[in-house]
C-alpha cells in the first residue's frame, strides 16, 4: 500500500437511494455527474440501475456516453448542459436526451436532430441555467407538440428549508408549468427532503446518495485509507511542518502519512480534524501539504501502518466543515491518484 486507497460501498450508494427513493410517492432518479461526484460514474450507474433507477443525470454530453455504456439502451440520460455545438454525434450515437437551456439550443437542436427527444429546463429564479419565462412562454407552444421527456428546474437554496427562496421557485415553477403534460421535475436532494409539493412527477438526488449532506440519514459510502511513511519522535518544543504550525508540548510521536491536497484533502482543512487507527481518532497536526499529512499518534500503543480520515465517524461533511466549503467539492476533488476498490 505505496499510494491512499479510495473505498467506494455500491450497497450502502443503493441504500441511500432506497431510502431517499421511501420519501416520495414519485419516481426517483439519480444524479451521476461529474464522474459520480468522483466516486466512478460507470460502477455507480450500473449499480443503480439495478435498483431500478430509469433517469440519469449528468453534465456534460461526453458523461453520458460513458453512462450509457454502463446501464444499457433502457433509461433516460439527461443531459444538464443542454445541445451544445459540437454534441450532436454524442447525443445521437448514444441516445442521449439534451435538457434545452435556451432558444438557441432549441432551434440547434430541431434541425440537426429532429427526431430525437430532448427535455427542458425552466429557470425558477436561479439565474443559472434554464429557459427564462419570457423565452418559454414563446417557445412553448412549438416545445409541447414535440412531447419532450422532462420538463425540470432547480432549487437555489433546498439545503435551507425555511428559506422564502423554497417557496418563491416552487410558485414560479407551477405557474410556468401547469397544464402541461410532460413530466415534470423540480427536486434533487434538498427538494426531496423539503416535502412533496417539491417532488411533482420526480425527483433526481444527487449529493445525499453518495453519502453527503442535506441528507442527514445517509449511510458512509467513502472511505480513504493512508498509509504510513514514517513515524519520528519528537521533543518538547519541536515543530512540525510548513510554516512550524504545530509544536509538541509533550515528548509525541508523528506519524507521516502519504496523501494531501494532490489528493483532494485541501490545504485549508488544517487541524480540527483527525485520522484514525482502528476505532482510535488521532489528530491531523501542522499543516496539510501536498502529499503529505502528519498525525500526532503518540497515544497509540503501536505505530500504525495505516490511518482513516473518512470513515463512518469523520465524513465528507466533516472535513469541507474543516476546510470551510462544502462536501461536493471534497467528493468530487477526490483524485486520480487513489487506487480504488469497490465494495458490492
Amino acid at each position: 500500500m505505496s499510494t491512499a486507497r479510495l473505498t467506494i460501498n455500491l450497497h450502502a450508494l443503493a441504500s441511500n437511494w432506497q431510502a431517499l427513493d421511501a420519501k416520495t410517492n414519485v419516481e426517483t432518479g439519480a444524479v451521476v455527474k461529474a464522474d459520480a461526484y468522483g466516486l466512478g460514474a460507470e460502477p455507480v450507474s450500473a449499480t443503480l440501475a439495478d435498483e431500478g433507477v430509469r433517469k440519469f443525470f449528468v453534465a456534460a454530453a461526453e458523461e453520458g456516453a460513458a453512462v450509457r455504456q454502463a446501464v444499457g439502451p433502457m433509461p433516460m440520460i439527461g443531459v444538464f448542459s443542454g445541445h451544445m455545438e459540437g454534441d450532436t454525434d454524442l447525443l445521437r450515437d448514444h441516445d442521449l436526451t439534451p435538457l434545452i437551456n435556451s432558444p438557441e439550443q432549441f432551434l440547434r437542436h430541431v434541425e440537426a436532430l429532429p427526431d430525437q427527444a430532448f427535455g427542458v429546463q425552466l429557470d425558477s429564479g436561479m439565474n443559472r441555467l434554464g429557459l427564462e419565462p419570457a423565452d418559454w412562454a414563446e417557445l412553448r407552444p412549438r416545445i409541447e407538440p414535440l412531447k419532450p421527456l422532462v420538463v425540470m428546474s432547480h432549487l437555489a437554496c433546498s439545503d435551507e428549508p425555511d428559506h422564502p427562496m423554497n417557496q418563491q421557485q416552487l410558485r414560479t415553477f407551477r405557474e410556468m408549468t401547469d397544464g402541461i403534460s410532460a413530466p415534470r421535475s423540480l427536486a434533487a436532494t434538498g427538494g426531496t427532503l423539503l416535502g412533496p409539493e417539491f417532488h411533482f412527477d420526480f425527483c433526481r438526488p444527487g449529493i445525499g446518495l453518495y453519502g453527503g449532506m442535506p441528507f442527514a440519514d445517509a449511510k458512509p459510502v467513502v472511505t480513504v485509507d493512508l498509509p504510513v511513511i514514517q513515524v519520528r519522535q519528537l521533543a518538547v518544543g519541536e515543530t512540525v511542518g510548513y510554516g512550524n504550525s504545530w509544536t509538541a508540548r509533550r515528548p509525541s510521536r508523528i506519524a507521516t502519512v502519504a496523501a494531501g491536497y494532490a489528493d483532494g484533502l485541501h490545504r485549508a482543512i488544517g487541524g480540527g480534524i483527525d485520522a484514525f487507527a482502528g476505532g482510535q481518532p488521532c489528530p491531523v497536526v501542522g499543516r496539510i501539504s501536498m502529499d503529505l499529512i502528519t498525525v500526532d499518534v503518540t497515544d497509540l500503543p503501536n505505530d500504525p501502518e495505516r490511518m482513516r480520515i473518512l470513515n463512518g465517524h469523520q465524513t465528507v461533511d466533516d472535513l469541507a466543515e474543516a476546510a470551510g466549503t462544502i462536501g461536493y467539492e471534497i467528493l468530487t476533488s477526490l483524485g486520480a491518484r487513489y487506487s480504488r476498490g469497490y465494495v458490492e
